[in-house]
């Protein structure tokens, strides 16, 4: 039976645990230390720390502060691990907390931090998604019932002092190309709401007012939000500091490929149990600069797609060179407007695409001007046909109750 290592109690504030953490530094002390081959479990919070309730209203989207986010649970040190080592991350099995069988899906308002397409949704919503087994439905999206793929969302190691001083001379210096931008170009250091896991004293002071913010993926691999990092996925991590400080967090029950709604996927509570082992020199061995992995080889067994495209010509008409970006917003967009020909609202369209396992492909960037990107819509996941038809489509959707919609302040 593996050893549960950091416990989390979802009655409590995570900034009461010191077997958590919220920000990216090599002077954290490890939580805990296990060998090579030693396999364990980690509970974690969901990325907000119990921020987001299981109700109708989306103030607390609105109103939270993103400057807390995400509580990770660890760093766990590996013995013998060195810089330039591989760690080697078995992901053996994760799933929800048995109190707290929920999770959500939010759009962030545009004044505090935005989403992918912050611009056609720019007030706070969000959508509460109710387990059963290996399958989830909302209240808030009718018509939609899907197999998840639970993951973790934001997994990595601890960088060492050089990776962290480059991580926020780079970010600094974007964030100072245009300093007034809402929401900004990048998260910067914020010492009033870092918890630092065991450190305490001017110590403990000074690492909080340098720590890297966990928001963007990095070298590490950090917040990657890779929806096929499930059970039975390995991992390779580059080692920086002695013992490697493997982190966890940010648990999804499921999502679509990009996590475009930002408060994206489904969010939730819950365990990772992993296991642990070590590639001496691996990362010059192997020329390793971010991590690699192996795919779960569980996967939800969706096999008929409707493919939206995308192409790098924005909403206005602007022609972009080669954009991806801007080709997979289209597709969404999309995706999105065939939608709401079904009865859903635009929101309940943008919210399925951030949870539900829809898959996104970068099919061209080669033939200028235009990139094309395009979204893959399991049709399976809905309760109604949604294929095109002589026909034309039929509103399924009507009086439903839609994603709630925070009021103004």
């Amino acid at each position: 039976m593996a050893e549960t290592l950091v416990k989390v109690d979802l009655n409590q504030s995570p900034y009461d645990n010191d077997m958590v953490h919220n920000r990216w530094h090599p002077d954290i002390p490890m939580a805990c230390w296990v060998k090579p081959g030693d396999d364990f479990i980690l509970e974690t919070y969901d990325w907000t720390g119990g921020a987001i309730k299981n109700n109708d209203d989306a103030s607390d989207v609105r109103d939270v502060d993103l400057t807390t986010v995400h509580f990770l649970s660890g760093p766990v040190g590996v013995e013998g691990a060195e810089p330039g080592d591989l760690l080697v991350v078995d992901l053996l099995d994760v799933g929800a907390k048995d109190e707290s069988m929920w999770g959500f899906n939010g759009f962030f308002s545009q004044k505090n931090g935005g989403g992918f397409l912050t611009e056609h949704f720019p007030e706070a919503q969000k959508s509460i998604w109710d387990f059963h087994g290996m399958f989830t439905t909302s209240r808030h999206i009718p018509g939609v019932r899907f197999a998840g793929l639970i993951h973790p969302g934001l997994i990595g190691c601890l960088p060492d002092r050089k990776m962290l001083d480059m991580w926020n001379t780079r970010e600094k210096a974007l964030i100072d190309t245009d300093p007034d931008r809402v929401p900004p170009l990048a998260a910067p250091p914020s010492a009033p709401t870092a918890h630092m896991g065991k450190m305490s004293g001017d110590g403990r002071d000074k690492a909080a007012a340098e720590g890297a913010r966990t928001v963007p993926p990095r070298e590490h691999g950090g917040n990657c939000d890779i929806k096929d990092l499930s059970r039975g996925s390995r991992i390779f991590f580059p080692v920086y500091v002695k013992g490697g400080g493997l982190s966890v967090g940010d648990l999804h029950f499921s999502q679509g490929d990009g996590e475009i709604t930002f408060c994206g996927a489904i969010e939730m509570a819950g365990w990772v149990h992993m296991r642990v082992s070590l590639i001496k020199g691996g990362v010059a061995k192997y020329g390793i600069k971010n991590p690699i992995f192996k795919p779960s080889p569980i996967t939800p067994n969706y096999n008929d797609y409707l493919i939206f495209e995308g192409i790098s010509v924005d909403e206005r008409g602007e022609q972009h060179y080669l954009d991806v970006h801007i080709a997979y917003r289209q597709a969404c967009l999309n995706a999105i407007e065939y939608l709401k020909k079904f009865g859903y609202s635009g929101a309940q369209g943008y919210a399925i695409l951030g949870t539900a396992p829809v898959q996104g492909h970068i099919s061209g960037v080669v033939d200028i001007p235009n990139a094309c990107a395009t979204l893959w819509l399991p049709t399976e996941i809905f309760e109604f046909d949604i294929n095109p038809s002589t026909q034309g489509p039929v509103k399924h959707i009507s009086g439903g109750v839609d994603v709630p919609l925070a009021p103004d302040r």
